[in-house]
């Protein structure tokens, strides 16, 4: 998911496997009171931001969700468990606990989790976890009722598996629902360095990939009959995006219309890449990497490669960290800023796009990233707010410093 070498890997691991199961409360006394769950009233001028923290004690968290309408926070813990934070406590038995099936540590475990539309009425979940041989798997499960704060681990049903047991490492893990209802999820490109097996240009290969599927009109699953290459021989029609190496996150904004995707890097470029929601787009690994060629290392031919519209290079930050675009209630003057962090070095910036290029371009370290070690994602409740999850065990909120 995130750092490149195994040293790194390990060293990840260790530093944030050894903390007890603990969960410390937010502090009390908030005044949030005019939000669906609770968001204070809206700021009306632009000010300063700051973060407050809301929980700590999570062990390695990798994802934060929360279904439409619905209050409570979910946190993904990269061991395998999915915990509720829930009115400023955290409920003391896990809502998901699948660690006996899963292989975690490095840049494996218990990745990405994304809840059904209707996830009030039906009960459906999706999780995106390495199995014990490494290989990916993308299952459902299902709580009954909805309401209840334990789902039934029982329930799992296997969507799709992808082979990924040669290399460790790059295994994506994004998952989310798109405005079509249809399940897109993000696939790193197999591994290694350099994308030795050339997945991330193979359209036969699930690896390096944006796949978007329909999880609702046939079991496991149904190919939109809209997907970009359904009618392209030796192409999988799962694909809905190709040309990427470790799409660690990426969010779908339904009112822009877009896809946004941070891709981590090999070794000099961070990138952000702005996606239709119409496919097809070839974003380029591992013919070059951000603006830059790879392979070769010059005079590459970038015909037909989609550029990032944001990038970062290795003397700034080692491991970008996507985040998702504000559309919250209390912070108008935010509408539309894409939040985004590097795992590997203390760095928060934000951007907004328009006309499908990166304008007023920030760097938010000052104001957002006291406390912060190793933000592994970021999460958005039933209001919109933003959180920012940090890898070693913290939970904070975006909010106005006045």
């Amino acid at each position: 998911m995130f750092r490149r070498t195994a040293g790194a890997l390990v060293l990840a691991a260790s530093a944030f496997g050894c903390g007890d199961d603990t969960i410390v409360d937010p502090p009390t006394g908030s005044n949030n009171t005019a939000g669906l769950c609770g968001t204070a009233s809206p700021v009306t001028r632009e000010t300063a931001l700051t973060t407050t923290r809301v929980a700590s004690g999570f062990r390695q968290p990798l994802d934060l969700q929360s279904p439409a309408g619905d209050c409570r926070i979910f946190v993904v813990e990269q061991g395998g468990r999915i915990r509720i934070l829930r009115n400023g406590a955290v409920v003391p038995t896990a809502f998901l606990d699948i660690a006996g099936r899963i292989a975690s540590g490095g840049e494996r475990g218990l990745l990405g989790l994304a809840f059904h539309p209707r996830y009030g009425e039906n009960g459906r979940f999706f999780v995106y976890y390495t199995d014990r041989n490494g290989d990916i798997h993308i299952a459902e499960f299902r709580a009954s009722p909805a309401s209840g704060d334990v789902a039934d681990a029982n329930s799992e049903k296997l969507i799709l598996l992808i082979g990924h047991r040669q290399f460790g490492n790059h295994n994506g893990g994004a998952i989310a629902f798109g405005p079509d209802g249809f399940l897109y999820f993000a696939v790193g490109d197999g591994g290694s360095g350099g994308d030795p097996n050339g997945n991330g240009q193979n359209l036969g290969s699930h690896l390096g990939k944006m796949l978007r599927v329909d999880i609702d009109s046939a079991s496991p699953y149904a190919v939109p009959r809209d997907n970009p290459f359904v009618s392209r021989t030796g192409a999988l029609p799962e694909i809905f995006y190709y040309g990427l190496r470790n799409p660690w996150r990426f969010t779908i904004d339904r009112t822009a219309g877009n896809v946004i995707i941070a891709d981590v890097g090999q070794s000099a470029v961070e990138e952000i890449s702005l996606g239709s929601l119409r496919g097809g787009e070839n974003f380029g690994w591992n013919t070059t990497e951000g603006t830059s060629c790879f392979r070769p290392s010059s005079g590459c031919n970038t015909s037909g490669l989609v550029m990032p519209i944001a990038e970062y290079r290795h003397n700034v930050g080692q491991s970008i960290t996507g985040g998702h675009v504000y559309r919250g209630r209390r912070m108008p003057f935010l509408q539309g800023t894409y939040f985004y962090a590097d795992y590997e070095t203390p760095l928060v910036r934000s951007l907004r796009v328009q006309g499908g290029v990166a304008v007023d371009q920030r760097d938010r370290t000052g104001e957002v990233g006291a406390g912060l070690n190793a933000v592994s994602s970021f999460g958005v409740d039933a209001d919109g707010e933003m959180y920012i999850v940090d890898h070693d065990g913290e939970i904070y909120r975006i909010e106005p410093s006045s």
